[in-house]
C-alpha cells in the first residue's frame, strides 16, 4: 500500500465556500497518524501568510515506530493560495521507500487551465507531464482544510466546491452529517462531522470513505480526519495532538 498519497487525500478532507477568507495568522496544527490500531506517523500542518503571496500552507509527514521500519516515509507538501484561497501553486516531494518523486503544479486561474509535471529523482525523468481545464478558482488537497473555518453547514445541508490534484478538476460534494463529541490526544471536542466526497470515482478511482470533525466553535478546529477503506487495506486516522 502506498500511504502517501491516502494521507495526502485526507488532510484536503475541509472543504468548503470558495468565497469563504482564511483564518488570520499563523497556526500549526499536530497530528497522530493512526493505521490498524498503531501509531503509523506524525503530520503537521503548518499555515500562515507567504512573503510573495497571500497565504502559504505546508503540510509534513513521516512514518514512525514499525510502519517506519517497514516502509520508510518522509514527504512535504507546500501550496501558495491568493487571499480567496484559490491555489496557485503546489510543490510536492516524496520520500516512500526506494521511491523518490517531485511534484510541481502551476494553476493559472485566469488562463482556466494546470499544468502538472512529475519527476522521478532517482531515475532523473519525467514521469507525468499534462495540462487540465480548470475553474477560475480551484483548490488544492491540502490548502482546502482551512475552508472549514467559516464552513457553517447544519447537520443535513450539503455544498460543492471545485479541486484538483493537477491531474483532474471536478466538483466536489461536502455533506454535514451530524454533531459528536471525538476524543483526541488534545482534548475532548464537540465537533461537526462532514463526509467529503472525493473517492469512488470522483477525483480518485479508490472505493473508500473519507470524513472530517470540525469543533463547533468559534474556531473550527479541524480534530480528526479519517478515510475507511475495504478491509484489506484499513481505516487510517488522523488525531489532533496540538495546536500552536
Amino acid at each position: 500500500m502506498r500511504v502517501t498519497p491516502l494521507l495526502a487525500v485526507l488532510i484536503c478532507a475541509a472543504l468548503a465556500n470558495p468565497q469563504s477568507m482564511p483564518p488570520p495568522g499563523h497556526e500549526t496544527l499536530h497530528y497522530n497518524v493512526e493505521w490498524r490500531l498503531i501509531t503509523a506517523g506524525k503530520a503537521v500542518v503548518d499555515w500562515g501568510p507567504a512573503p510573495r503571496s497571500d497565504w502559504q500552507v505546508k503540510f509534513h509527514l513521516e512514518s514512525v515506530g514499525l510502519v517506519s521500519k517497514l516502509f520508510k516515509v518522509e514527504d512535504d507538501y507546500s501550496a501558495i493560495l491568493s487571499q480567496s484561497l484559490c491555489t496557485q501553486g503546489v510543490e510536492m516531494t516524496t520520500h516512500e521507500g526506494n521511491r523518490r518523486r517531485e511534484t510541481r503544479i502551476q494553476f493559472e486561474g485566469a488562463a482556466h487551465r494546470s499544468s502538472y509535471v512529475e519527476r522521478d529523482l532517482v531515475r532523473n525523468s519525467v514521469m507525468l507531464s499534462k495540462e487540465i481545464e480548470i475553474p477560475s478558482c480551484v483548490h488544492d488537497v491540502i490548502g482546502g482544510l482551512f475552508y472549514v473555518r467559516t464552513l457553517r453547514l447544519e447537520p443535513g445541508q450539503s455544498a460543492q466546491v471545485a479541486v484538483s490534484d493537477g491531474k483532474k478538476s471536478v466538483l466536489a460534494n461536502v455533506e454535514a452529517q451530524q454533531r459528536e463529541d471525538v476524543r483526541t490526544p488534545a482534548g475532548t471536542f464537540k465537533t461537526v462531522q462532514y463526509e467529503i466526497m472525493l473517492f469512488n470515482g470522483v477525483l480518485f478511482q479508490r472505493s473508500a470513505h473519507l470524513h472530517v470533525w470540525v469543533t463547533d466553535d468559534a474556531r473550527r478546529i479541524p480534530v480528526q480526519i479519517r478515510v475507511r477503506m475495504p478491509v484489506t487495506i484499513g481505516t487510517i486516522t488522523l488525531q489532533l495532538e496540538k495546536r500552536e
